[in-house]
Formats: C-alpha cells, structure tokens, sequence
C-alpha cells in the first residue's frame, strides 16, 4: 500500500511520514512549489530528510494555478500577512488527491498538528481544508494529531493502526524533537513559518507591487531578494544586499527588468523596470553609485540595459531611503 505526504520539508512532515512508513507503508513525499515557500532552493534538503526516513520525493510545480485559484481571493481570508493558510493547504490536497491513480496510493497524510497554527491548524479549520481538499472520500490521515480527531477511512479500513498514530496539539515541539532524537534524524529545520506569505516584510513588498501591476510568476522572484526602490515615475528598482542576494539577483530571469551596474568596479546586482522613464533611469543610476564603494570625483560607467551613462556620484544611499519599499 502507498500513501501521498503533503511534504513543506520541515520536522513535523517528516515525523508524519515516518510513523507511517513505520507501519510498512510505502510514502511518496509531494512537494508543492507555489513560488512562495522559500526564498532559497530547499531540494538537497528535502531530499536528505526523505532518504533519512526511506520516503521518495517528488515536486509539482503548481506556481500559475496557486496565483490564479488561491492567492487574490481565498474563500477563508488571509492571516495576519498576504497567507491564505486555509485555501493553500485545501489546494494542495486537493491536487495531490488528483496524484493518486496516478502513483497507486490509497490516501493522503501531512504533518499538521491541531492548534499548532491559529489560522489553519484549529479543528474547524482542518475542517475547512478538507473540504477545500474535495476529501469526500475520507482519505486525509494528520498522523500527528489523528487521536484527538475523527476516524478516517484508512484507520477504519485498517490500512493503518490508529493506535500507533500521535496525539499531539499545541506549539510545543518538545514531543516532535524527543521523536527525532529517537529516530536519530540529522539536519532537519528548525522550527520556524516557513512560507513566505506569512513574512510581513515579503507581504508588505508583494502587497506594494500588485498596486502597480498584476503579479505573474516570473515577478515572484524579483520580490524576494534585494532592496526594494519604488521610484518617482513608478519604475522599481532592486538592489542585492549582500554576496548571496547579488548572486539570487543574477540568476533572475524576468524581461521586464534590465540589469544596471558599475563597470570596473565592484558594487551590488541590480535590476530595474525596462519601462523606467529617463528620470527614474538617473534615478536608478545615482542609488546604484550611491551603494558602491565610490566618491563624488570620479565619473561612472553605468551599465543599464547594455547602455553605458556616464556620471558622478550625486548623493549618499540615505538620501534614498525615501524610495525604499
């Protein structure tokens, strides 16, 4: 017999997992990619836990459809950031349930613990999502907490013993780091929200962009990475931070932005809107300088679209804070 995992990467998925593939069931971890659930690649990662507990892996890239059925119009709302909890764990069962025939599994599990989270993780809520999930077949098992919850067809058809699953509720993880202790797991994360859209900083950017524009998948990643510089005329303007940011920033693959930098002189990745008027250019060109390591005598070569300007440093960064998103 197999089972589906919704599989986020972090320790309670995995012990989900675990007491499952412990009663000899074979489980395929499903990770759902919405765009928002890191702002690194967590897939070496995900693949060692999987390893570690005997689990597959496999990842669905569902980044359009969770732009366009959950993120701007979630039946159950939002937390207190841009995190339509309810509706994002609905579709993601719900797509996974569609993966059964296609695997030969018999149900689904995931590592939610009742009252763990406020907005989807209390009873009613896991209510909520089931629906949303289209579990009219009764096939959601949360080995964590499925003591303090309803029988499931899987418990009552003894493809599972209800008495090796947990009873796990609250924020405590004294009990799921007891567990890995046990079970001798390395590496796992700590815990922590995970998604995103449960970020205040990344929802108030992702919140000041849809104000200016509609939100495609290849914009998410320019919202992840970098300082934020909305300018006068309305062009945005992103500035890496540090070695790491720079190098995200390289990897960003979107046409509406241009690459803008220093020749000959080391300083931050940065991309700008292609459509920035002339003004938000010179704009875009003096916050450049203005983070590079230069002085008010020398003249620049500025890189902007493969476009070479020429000019001075004008003024120091915190005079731009006030374009700072």
């Amino acid at each position: 017999m197999r089972a589906l995992a919704l599989f986020s990467g972090g320790l309670d998925s995995v012990l989900s997992m675990k007491l499952i593939i412990d009663q000899n069931i074979d489980v395929i971890a499903i990770h759902i990619d919405t765009g928002f659930g890191s702002a690194s690649d967590k897939t070496k990662h995900m693949q060692n836990m999987c390893d570690q507990i005997g689990a597959s892996l496999k990842i669905l890239n569902l980044k359009d459809e969770f732009l366009n059925e959950v993120l701007f119009e979630p039946k159950y709302g939002y937390g207190k950031n841009f995190n339509p909890c309810v509706d994002c764990h609905g579709f993601m069962f719900r797509y996974t349930k569609k993966l059964l025939q296609i695997y030969e599994a018999s149900f689904m599990i995931s590592g939610e613990v009742l009252g763990q989270r406020p907005m989807s993780q209390r009873y009613e809520a896991m209510n909520q999502v089931a629906s949303l999930g289209e579990n009219e077949d009764d096939l959601i098992v949360r080995p964590l907490c499925a003591k303090l919850l309803p029988i499931t067809k899987p418990e009552k058809e003894n493809w599972i013993n209800r008495e090796k699953l947990l009873d796990i509720q609250g924020r405590s993880r004294v009990k799921q780091l007891q567990m890995a202790k046990d079970i001798g797991l390395e590496g796992f994360e700590s815990p922590s929200g995970g998604c995103l859209l449960t970020d205040i900083s990344f929802s108030q950017r992702l919140t000041e962009f849809i104000k200016f524009g509609k939100l495609k998948v290849n914009d998410i990643d320019t919202i992840k990475f970098g300082r934020h510089f909305r300018l006068n005329d309305g062009a945005k303007l992103i500035v890496g931070r540090n070695k790491e940011d720079n190098k995200m920033i390289d990897n960003i693959s979107n046409d509406n932005y241009v690459a803008v930098f220093i020749q000959d002189l080391p300083g931050p990745s940065c991309l700008l809107q292609k459509n920035a008027t002339p003004s938000d250019k010179k704009d875009a060109i003096d916050i450049v300088i203005s983070y590079a390591k230069t002085n008010t005598e020398e003249l620049y070569s500025v890189s902007v679209d493969d476009k070479l300007h020429k000019q001075k440093k004008t003024k120091e960064k915190q005079y731009f804070q006030k374009f700072f998103v």
